[in-house]
């Protein structure tokens, strides 16, 4: 949104909600405006549904999307409509223009929106329902939703969705869930058809579709628990993975916060990053890692994970943080010990930052003792032992010991 104070009072921008019953659905003051508009913006489909109201200029979106955008905004203090799916706020482009236009700018006139309908022919509470879009995003940001006995309205980018979806579903041990497609949702050519996802047969569907799950989980599907410290056999890694009751007290001590951008140094197979944003879906990370193997399988967790949004950086810290956006939390699981990288993770991080660092070797915990004793902060030591075979009976085998430095920048 502008910082600049607007001399312009009246809203001179409109945005519409509209739905697949065009021009059926819409308000009357909705239709005055689309008709008196001198341009009226949106996708193809959008104005062709509301062809019969326009008699201005029309323009369809461009690629990139932010040369209309410039369009719009260069026509400020005139009149200007544009028309969107359902409503504009939720996934669409109402946030997207309220980043560059104030608000007080701007008049919104929403329409139902593809998951309040879907709700609405489900009988379903939508407050309790998970609701995810993946509309020209990854079809891996559904992973954590599917949760035993949950249900989720999941918005899908094409006719190919529903039966990728269901694909996944059956790949990931949920292949008795029940899927249900709501295609063209509000307008004449509006379908409603149920599926099992692992006999699903539906090839394909109108590219405008709403996939609503009940989760049934099999035995052995991919379960992503909501706390965490998940069991490490969720990761692929070849030895290099903060265990999982070390990673649990390591993202206690990382304190998520929403919103907030993660470094992990020395990231292995990504655990920690992944699950910080795991956290909350406006959780970012950076995984730095020097071997091309190990950042390939970041990626690969990442996916399987569901954070798709992970961003991996193969290279060796120090070199690798430079140009890397400031964090508000860092983790330094391995390298902390080469020269120059505590240092540099100390500079990057911004004020109020935490920062955490583990050492399983003598030389990383004589850094994070130096550290402590110069800057002060946080020192634990964490001690785990596991029940082990020892001959026909059972004893305790401990595990390396970890030293963990936590600390906050001034």
């Amino acid at each position: 949104m502008s910082n600049s104070v607007s001399a312009i009072v009246a809203p001179w921008l409109t945005v519409i909600g509209i739905g697949e019953d065009g021009v059926a659905g819409l308000g009357d003051e909705a239709k005055r405006l689309i008709a008196t508009a001198p341009v009226v913006f949106g996708g193809v489909r959008h104005i062709e549904l509301a062809a019969s109201l326009i008699q201005g200029d029309s323009e369809v979106w461009q690629s990139p999307f932010e040369k209309s955008v410039e369009a719009i905004v260069s026509r400020r203090g005139s009149p200007v409509v544009v028309l969107a799916s359902g409503d504009p706020f939720l996934y669409g482009v109402g946030a997207t223009l309220a980043r560059r236009i104030d608000v007080a700018e701007m008049r919104t006139i929403p329409a139902p929106s593809a998951f309040s309908l879907a709700a609405s022919r489900l009988g379903w509470a939508l407050q309790e329902a998970a609701t995810v879009s993946l509309h020209g995003r990854s079809l891996d940001l559904i992973r954590p939703q599917l949760q035993p006995g949950a249900r989720v309205v999941a918005l899908t980018s094409d006719e190919n969705g529903p039966k990728a979806l269901a694909e996944l579903l059956s790949e990931s041990g949920f292949g008795q869930s029940r899927l249900t497609v709501l295609e063209a949702l509000g307008g004449g050519r509006e379908r409603v058809s149920r599926h099992i996802a692992a006999s699903f047969a539906l090839e394909k569907a109108h590219s405008l579709n709403v996939c609503a799950l009940e989760v049934v989980a099999d035995a052995g599907a991919r379960i992503l628990p909501l706390a965490g410290g998940r069991d490490d056999a969720l990761f692929e890694h070849d030895g290099q993975i903060t265990k999982r009751e070390v990673r649990a007290l390591t993202l206690s001590a990382l304190a998520p916060r929403k919103g907030e951008l993660l470094w992990d140094i020395g990231s292995g197979s990504g655990s920690i990053a992944i699950e910080w944003m795991l956290a909350d879906p406006a959780m970012r990370a950076i995984a730095i890692e020097a071997s091309s193997e190990r950042a390939a399988r970041i990626g690969r967790n990442a996916a399987c994970f569901g954070v798709p949004g992970l961003a991996v950086v193969e290279g060796q810290a120090p070199d690798a943080l430079r140009g890397l956006t400031s964090p508000n939390a860092i983790f330094v699981g391995g390298g902390g010990s080469d020269p120059g990288v505590m240092e540099a993770a100390i500079a990057a991080l911004c004020s109020g930052g935490r920062l955490v660092a583990n050492a399983v070797t003598t030389a990383m915990e004589a850094v994070l003792l130096a550290h402590h004793a110069r800057l002060g902060g946080s020192l634990i030591r964490i001690d785990i032992a596991r029940a082990s075979p020892v001959g026909t009976m059972t004893g305790w085998r401990p595990a390396m010991p970890v030293t963990q430095w936590s600390w906050v920048k001034p």
